[in-house]
């Protein structure tokens, strides 16, 4: 294909066979390639890596209709739909439905619904947070990976800023993302914080994100 010189290259998920090592040296191998030739490229994957790493321009399909489109790091950061959250990141975008008033008092009654933090915007904590959101958390696992360590807690209450009686959030699992390879024990109970700028707020059916 490359000898033909086209005008445009179209990859369907070339590295979905390959192991994880190979995987990685060939993504780079790929992103090499497509700058020296500068010849368009249409990548599809499902593999969200692969789609964060390679694109300049990021497309997010969901059932063949268009959920988002811009810089892939723009989108990580900014999530239109609660699907584009989930799917980009990894580990995903912890997502909580919203069940009071507490988030409503700037917005249209319909608008509060679902609240999405990223893991590594937390901070394990026994500070209070202004305008943010604290859990009170019980570790039920741990995932120790060299540099960061990944903490997985059920959730039972929620403290302080903007949702701030335990019925807000309904009982759940949320991932904490820490840096290092330390981190609390199973079964023991931590504080996760996230502050306002962190936080994310989608309406209910999660198709539209609104500023908090």
């Amino acid at each position: 294909a490359i000898v033909r010189q086209p005008k445009v290259f179209l990859f369907d998920e070339p590295l979905s066979n390959l192991d994880a090592k190979l995987r990685i040296a060939m993504r780079v191998e790929i992103r090499k390639l497509q700058r020296r030739l500068s010849t368009t490229s249409i990548y599809v994957t499902h593999d969200q890596l692969e789609a964060m790493t390679l694109a300049d321009i990021l497309v997010v399909m969901n059932v063949g209709k268009v959920e988002q489109i811009g810089n892939p790091l723009d989108i990580y950061q900014k999530p239109a739909t609660t699907f584009v959250a989930s799917f980009i990141g990894a580990p995903p975008m912890n997502l909580m439905p919203l069940q009071s008033d507490e988030l409503k008092s700037q917005l249209p009654a319909s608008e509060a619904g679902i609240l999405g933090i990223r893991p590594e915007d937390f901070v394990i904590t026994s500070e209070n947070v202004s305008g943010g959101v604290a859990l009170g958390l019980t570790v039920e696992a741990i995932e120790k990976v060299g540099a960061e360590t990944f903490v997985y807690g059920s959730r039972q209450d929620v403290t302080q800023g903007v949702a701030a009686n335990p019925g807000d959030l309904p009982p759940g699992e949320v991932i904490v993302r820490i840096p290092g390879a330390v981190g609390p024990a199973i079964g023991e109970r931590i504080r996760a914080v996230a502050t306002r700028d962190k936080l994310h707020l989608f309406s209910a059916d999660g198709r539209k994100r609104v500023e908090i």
